[in-house]
């Protein structure tokens, strides 16, 4: 942390680079701000900075009304419906849609699987289940190329419920088979 004068300085100026990073308490109102926040710069004696809002809230503060210190940046409130997608896609690329469905993993967030939909559509524009899809196959292929794993465990371990899925997967996807893919890359056999 700079010191005392360099953080007045920087929220005398309302500088943006210290959004999120710095929080700023007055003594004399009890609320802590943005160092962005519009309100009357108070006296240097008055001040106290905090490193997060948890700490300056720790220590008896309460957050400005005007510039809403809980949804600085790098808060998870200032991201807001992008984080419940990111927290889904996370959930997703741990496999939570390969052996569980939509409403399972938008009971896991605490929202609905309708709403869960149309926050993927939002933001991906695409479905939780073909964001599962494509994280599959993407899986499968990676173990198509670096390994000579049969098939079905190469399924299996991508998270495809049989060979016969991840097949037709491939097959919408790359318009060709996962045997067709491995052949490619064996050296002196040629496909067309």
């Amino acid at each position: 942390m700079l010191d005392f004068a360099a953080q007045y300085a920087a929220f005398q100026r309302r500088d943006p680079a210290w959004d999120g990073i710095v929080f700023v308490a007055v003594r004399t109102t009890g609320v802590y701000c943005r160092p962005v926040c519009r309100a009357r710069t108070p006296l240097a004696r008055n001040v106290r900075f905090y490193g997060s809002a948890a700490s300056a809230e720790r220590a008896g503060y309460r957050p400005c009304l005007r510039c809403r210190p809980e949804a600085a940046p790098f808060c998870p409130a200032w991201k807001g419906t992008r984080t419940t997608v990111e927290r889904a896609l996370a959930l997703i690329e741990q496999g939570a849609l390969d052996c569980g469905d939509v409403e399972a993993l938008a009971d896991r967030l605490g929202i609905g699987a309708r709403h869960l939909s149309r926050l993927f559509a939002e933001h991906l524009d695409a479905s939780p289940l073909q964001v599962a899809l494509s994280l599959r196959v993407q899986r499968a292929k990676r173990l198509i190329d670096e390994s000579d794993l049969p098939l079905f465990v190469v399924a299996q371990r991508a998270g495809f419920s049989s060979a016969r899925r991840m097949t037709a997967a491939f097959a919408r996807l790359y318009g060709r088979s996962p045997t067709s893919l491995r052949r490619r890359r064996l050296p002196g056999v040629t496909m067309q």
